[in-house]
């Protein structure tokens, strides 16, 4: 006999799932029952936010969810942060809990891990969030999520499984098959609406999100149809590789770029929530599109968020973006403003680079530092300095190599497990995963520092890039500039390096680039993670950028 729990093993598997994180509970123990013998490799993190983090990161490389197994009750409240997170960023997560008996629910009775309502606490940070009230639902349920996530923005999905349920009879839905969804093609009348008004443009640009990663080359042949400088999000950075002449980087907060924005005729906006994480990273408002805006995204509330679009169109970015290539070919090649395209893109990046000041040169040059060591690396970021500067100075090569928890939701500690999970996600075979880089500061580290033990034990060859400036700078600097005296934000500075050490990871501390390149190279020879401290004092005196 087959039960409900180890015949959602089964199923996971036919839906391609190969890894799940958790950790096992009284009572998440049946759903265990079926993964010793699966396919499926388990990940035990050291809190359930790790849990979540580790899954974000694995989605964000591989493309495909995360999956998680998470206990009732305290379990579902530690992983609702790493859930936020990923509904922030649009990032495919599925998170399968256990709840009480369906006899027991909502009773009050003092049940050990007992909530409320535990779904209702988690629906605000999921696509959907359901009670699984007969095994004979399941099969319609996992089809459910994935179809959000193969065909609909891609959000966390909970399903939580009544201990009674978990336990009861379920062969008869074996074997499984799994339902997979497509997504929405795009409309010929909009499409050809939105080609006619750029075939026109004499200044086009175009924004593009991380909604839009898998048209990189659609997009690329559309930018140089148009001759359109094309500015990225964070989360699309490689969307266009750093060489390419009309990629004008992730500066839309930058009163350059904004002008440039500004000087457009048409701005077509493709993947992107225009929101403030990505346009104005100072909170100061004032970024403007006077152009005409064209959107497109898979989400029909989006395409009106934040900005109204003179012409809205809901459809998968690759898809559409194909299908303007050739609505465009088939019209009279556009006539461009001379210093259009190319020339104000150089401009632009010309004129950007000339201002950066010394501390950000010095930043970004400990960033390149690990890309010319480590050129494929995915480099995954918490809220922390060099992290603010990359966000701005550094571009990628390709797409899903950088990532971090500043933008949207903006939690704390988010890097370290995050990048385990990257590097697990990066390829299906161990031999073809890329370097995982974690870039964090000494207050977000402290924050999940105890998950350096689970990439010990996992054999992660993650490297912890620890920016340390002995407390939380950043935010010492915004109370000072309010005339606010700070508080809290001095706070103790453990031994980083003791700490990695005793937890089974190798750790040492840098001062140059040289030195930084050498400690990298001996970290990827490793089975397991590394801790590299880099003194932001130090750093910022010997290597001026």
């Amino acid at each position: 006999m087959a039960t409900c729990g180890e015949v959602l093993v089964k199923l996971l598997e036919g839906y391609g799932v190969d890894h799940v994180f958790g950790i096992p509970g009284v009572h998440t123990v049946e759903l265990y029952r079926g993964l010793a013998g699966s396919s499926i490799r388990h990940v035990t993190p050291r809190h359930e936010q790790g849990a979540g983090f580790m899954a974000d990161g694995y989605a964000r490389t591989r493309g495909k969810p995360g999956v998680c197994f998470i206990i009732t009750g305290p379990g579902m409240t530690n992983i609702t942060t790493a859930m936020g997170q990923a509904y922030a960023d649009s990032i495919p997560m599925l998170v399968i809990s256990s709840v009480q008996s369906r006899s027991q629910l909502g009773g009050g009775r003092g049940k050990l891990h007992e909530l409320p309502n535990q779904a209702a606490l988690v629906a605000g940070v999921a696509a959907f969030s359901h009670t699984l009230m007969s095994p004979d639902d399941l099969p319609q349920l996992l089809a459910r999520a994935f179809a959000v996530f193969d065909g609909a923005r891609p959000r966390p999905v909970h399903i939580e499984i009544p201990l009674d349920v978990l336990v009861e009879p379920a062969d008869h839905l074996l074997p499984g098959r799994p339902v997979r969804s497509c997504r929405a093609g795009a409309a010929p009348q909009a499409v050809a609406a939105m080609a006619e008004r750029l075939a026109k443009a004499r200044r086009p640009l175009i924004l593009a999100g991380g909604g839009a990663l898998e048209a990189g080359a659609a997009l690329a042949r559309l930018a140089e149809h148009l001759q359109a400088p094309v500015a990225l999000t964070i989360n699309a950075k490689g969307l266009l590789p750093a060489s390419h002449p009309l990629q004008i980087g992730s500066t839309q907060s930058l009163v350059a770029t904004r002008a440039l924005v500004a000087e457009a005729d048409v701005v077509l906006a493709i993947g992107t929530e225009l929101a403030e994480t990505d346009y104005d990273v100072t909170f100061k408002g004032g970024f403007e599109i006077p152009g005409c805006l064209l959107r497109i995204d898979i989400d029909p509330d989006q395409t009106v968020r934040n900005y109204l679009p003179e012409l809205a169109l809901v459809a998968d970015a690759q898809l559409a973006a194909q299908a303007l290539v050739e609505a465009l070919g088939a019209l009279a090649p556009p006539t461009r403003d001379a210093s259009w395209g190319v020339v104000r893109a150089q401009r632009l990046r010309a004129s950007l680079a000339a201002d950066w000041d010394q501390p950000t040169l010095s930043q970004t040059r400990l960033l390149t530092g690990i890309l010319q060591r480590l050129p494929n690396a995915v480099l995954v970021g918490d809220s922390t300095q060099p992290v603010y500067t990359g966000n701005l100075t550094l571009d990628m090569q390709q797409p899903r190599r950088w990532f971090n928890a500043s933008t949207g939701y903006g939690t704390l500690g988010y890097a370290l497990p995050a990048a385990m999970g990257a590097w697990l996600g990066s390829a299906e075979r161990a031999d073809e995963r890329v370097p995982a880089v974690c870039l964090i500061g000494d207050g977000g580290l402290q924050f999940t520092l105890p998950e350096l033990a689970s990439a010990v034990e996992a054999q992660v060859p993650l490297i912890v890039l620890l920016w340390n400036n002995q407390g939380y700078e950043e935010i010492k600097k915004y109370m000072v500039n309010r005339a606010i005296e700070p508080v809290g934000v001095d706070i103790h500075t453990p031994d980083f390096i003791g700490v990695a050490r005793a937890l089974g990871a190798e750790a040492e501390q840098v001062g140059d680039v040289a030195q930084l390149q050498a400690a990298l190279g001996r970290a990827v020879e490793r089975t397991g993670p590394t801790l590299i401290q880099v003194d932001q004092n130090q750093w910022q005196a010997s290597v001026p950028g």
